[in-house]
This record gives C-alpha cells, structure tokens and sequence, in this order.
C-alpha cells in the first residue's frame, strides 16, 4: 500500500453571498492515502437543487472524542519496534493537530481477548478485603502503553470496563465460559475449561451474593486508586463488556437484573464516593428492553450517565437514544475485522460510524491500535487494527482503518456537533467545530469520479471525487 502524508494543506477562497471561507481537502483511496488535494479545482456550483444539504440550523449531539483501546498485544507488537519508530506512532495517534489526535480511550479492567493471557488483579480466593489486589502485571504492558500516549496527550480521558472478575467470584471458576470453536478460532489458544464448567447466555455466572459484590466493587475501588497512584485517571468505567455472551476467551455473563443489582447497591454508590462516572454497557445485543432494566430501575438508573454499545448493539442504539436523549451514547468498540486490514474492511468500518453516529453517538472507540500482521489473538482470533508491525524485519505500517479514523479525528474536534444531511447523496458525515469551521466526510463508492453538489447555508460546492475514495473538506 503506498503511502503519502503531507502536512502542508493548500487552500483556496470561495465568495459566495458574501462568505469567504478557506477550504482544506485531503483524499484517501485504495492506492495513496492521505493526500492533499488542490483546492483550487472546487467549483461554485449552480443554482439547480443540490445533491446533498447539510442541515447547518439543526445541530445534533455533541462530539466528545474519537480514540480506541489500549490492549496488552497493543503494546507488545510496538515493543517489537525501536524507540524512534515508537514515538512517530505515538505522535501521530495522539499529538493534537499531528494526526489522529485521539482524546478519548479505552482499556481492559484486567485480562481481555487481546491480552497475553488470563490475569486478573486477584487471584486469592476468598480474599473479600482484597488485600492482595496489585496492578503489577500491567506495569508491563497496559500502563506504559497510556504513558506513552501521555506523553503527546497529557490529558488524554481514559475508561475502563472488565471482561471477566477473578474467577474465584464467578460460579463456574473459570474466566471464560465455554471452548474454542476451531471452526471460528485458531486452534493456537485452548482455555482448558471443562464440560461441568461450561455455562450459557442468560445466566449470572458472577455469584450472586452480597460478600462478593461488596468485594467486586472494592475490586474496582482499588484498580482506580492503584492507576491514580501511576498518575493515570481513570474518569468513567462500565460494569462489564458484552455481558451477554458466552466467550472461550475472559468473559462473563450477567441477566440485565443481576447488573442492576450490583450497580445499584455496590458499584454505583463506590464510584460515586470517588467522583468516576458510572456508564451501562457494554450492550451488544439488539434489545433494548435489557438497558431499560437498568435505567428504570430506581437505584442502579440513578447512577448511570450514559449507554455504552457495540457490535448487534447497534441495532438499539437509536432507540435508546430517541427515548433516553439526555444520556451520553458511546460506540465501545468498532467491529474488529479478518486480519487482513483491506480496503472492504475499511469501507464497513466507515458504515458502521455513519449509523452509530446518524443515532446519536457521543464518542466513537476503535478497537485495537496495534497488532503484529495477521492480528492473531492468544485465544485464535485475527482481527483488524491502526497500526501492523511486521516482527521479522521490525517495520510497521497504518492500515486503511487508520487513514479513516483520521479523516474524522483530525478534525472534528471535543466539542463539536454532528448535523444531518438531506438529499440524494447522503454519504456523508458532517460536523460543526465550536470555531464555526465546517467539516465533511465525504465517500464516493463508485469505481468512476463522482462530482455531487453540497449546500452549506448559503454556499454550494461541488468537487470531483475520485473512485473508492473517503474526503474530508474543511470550510474555515
């Protein structure tokens, strides 16, 4: 894949009815990414109707940040690579008005699919005053890795959510809950649980009893007060990823009542008492009756700030936006892929951002920011990420899904509104920035340039568009 960044943007002045904008025009397609267009080809377009209008007096929600999750494999495949190569990374995943500029990330609570294996912070059973709790497994990966991103993002927000409690709180006494399926998986990554330990979909396998919620949420307490100890804030958590499904990797299922129990009593009053905000998710299932029973439910709705969904879950999040409005949305973790990092892959990714943010999305989480080539997992499973690190000859490279998630990030900045469009050509995401600049994501599928005409108040512009090509235009 070839690869041009350019970091000198031409501009040029369009005067209509009295406005004089400048206009900034960057294009990615399957052959070159990142590249400056001429601006100086933007034409004023005619009178007629136009293509698409962006709907400038009917402002949406806000956009509070883009970013994506700090994995322990995240970290190891940049390990592969020297200090140099590392810090360009860095910078351009984070560095405001550098690249990406995320502002807004995710991390494990504790071991995830994509960690070195299981952990949690522990492992002692019984132990309800967790007196042996410790951080010190991530001092290895996950906490150098947020440093790292520090360092070009000091105030970079982070939140964190669990995928399994230790295993001596949950019935089955296993982190996951059921084996492999070689069909699916690479058989590389057996989690040795056996028949009487397997469990469903539906089911609290987090025991249901008062000692072991009081610790569970103690379990969380501590992991707060352990980060900030590293000068990490951890400023929101959710309860547990996709708690209805059965994994063979960490995880846990939980009934929607089971949760409500646990927030409402344990965790929502401990987070409360050490100012960290309180989110339902992460929902991944298309039915919203499972987040109603949280938000009606008189103790644990009263804690939560907002729903965070991924994967089905898109299927709920416009309903839950349109019936609870004032709640914050968060996409948690963008679909994960093949592994192999193509254009198709990057074309789904930018669908699947349309319609979280069409629905009311607040903040837009990739998945994994590094994997080495192939993107294979510890328990088999090859995904997608922004960065790839080839471990033989310890190069690396931005993949497609990158160059997307900067066509938005660079630009539409905390703070901004989202506005629909109308007309014909609806593929496109618009923004409002708080300096009044307008920004335009703009997709041409088509394997032939394209040329649609765009209302913005009362300015018209039209631009050819190349074939297999996302844009971005900003109007300063």
């Amino acid at each position: 894949m070839k690869k041009i960044l350019l970091s000198i943007y031409v501009f040029s002045c369009l005067f209509t009815h009295g406005e004089n904008r400048k206009i900034e025009w960057v294009v990615t397609t399957p052959d070159v990414s990142w590249q400056t267009q001429d601006a100086g080809i933007i034409d004023v377009a005619g009178n007629g109707k136009p293509d698409a209008e962006i709907e400038i007096n009917n402002p949406q929600q806000s956009i509070d940040g883009f970013g994506a999750c700090f994995n322990e494999l995240g970290w190891t495949s940049l390990s592969l690579l020297n200090e140099n190569d590392r810090n360009s990374i860095f910078r351009e995943l984070f560095e405001s008005g550098q690249g990406a500029n995320f502002t807004i990330c995710r991390m494990p609570l504790g071991a995830n699919d994509f960690s070195r294996d299981w952990y949690s912070y522990n492992e002692t059973d019984g132990d309800f005053e967790m007196i042996n709790f410790s951080i010190a497994n991530d001092r290895e990966t996950l906490i150098p890795f947020i440093k790292a991103a520090q360092k070009y993002k000091p105030d970079l927000k982070i939140w964190a959510s669990p995928w399994s409690p230790p295993v001596w709180m949950k019935e089955n006494k296993h982190y996951a809950c059921k084996p492999l399926d070689t069909s699916f998986f690479d058989s590389i990554g057996q989690n040795g649980i056996r028949p009487e330990q397997v469990r469903r979909e539906g089911v609290n396998m987090f025991i249901q009893d008062e000692a072991y919620f009081s610790a569970y949420a103690l379990y969380f307490r501590k992991f707060i007060e352990a980060y900030r100890t590293e000068n990490i804030n951890i400023y929101m958590v959710m309860p547990q990823n996709e708690f209805n499904s059965c994994q063979p990797f960490p995880s846990c299922t939980w009934t929607a009542s089971g949760l409500a129990t646990f927030i409402g009593k344990y965790l929502g009053p401990s987070m409360q008492s050490i100012n960290v905000e309180l989110m339902f998710g992460t929902m991944e299932r298309p039915n919203p009756a499972l987040v109603d029973t949280i938000l009606k439910d008189a103790e644990s709705g009263r804690y939560i700030t907002g729903v965070g969904f991924q994967w089905a879950g898109k299927k709920s999040v416009g309903d839950i936006h349109r019936r609870y409005p004032h709640l914050k949305i968060y996409q948690t973790e963008q679909e994960c892929g093949n592994g192999k990092n193509n254009w198709e892959g990057c074309v789904y990714s930018w669908k699947l951002m349309q319609h979280f943010l069409n629905n009311g999305t607040n903040v837009y989480d990739y998945w994994n920011i590094s994997l080495e080539e192939g993107g294979l997992s510890r328990w088999g499973w090859r995904q997608n990420s922004l960065v790839t690190v080839d471990r033989k000859n310890k190069t690396y490279k931005f993949t497609y899904e990158y160059y997307l998630m900067k066509h938005v990030s660079h630009y539409v900045l905390p703070g901004a509104r989202f506005l629909p469009v109308s007309g014909e050509f609806t593929d496109i995401a618009a923004f409002r920035n708080t300096d009044n600049s307008y920004v335009l994501i703009i997709h041409n599928t088509n394997d032939t340039e394209i040329k649609p005409s765009i209302k913005i108040g009362n300015q018209t512009i039209s631009l050819p568009l190349k074939p297999q090509s996302f844009n971005t235009i900003v109007l300063k």
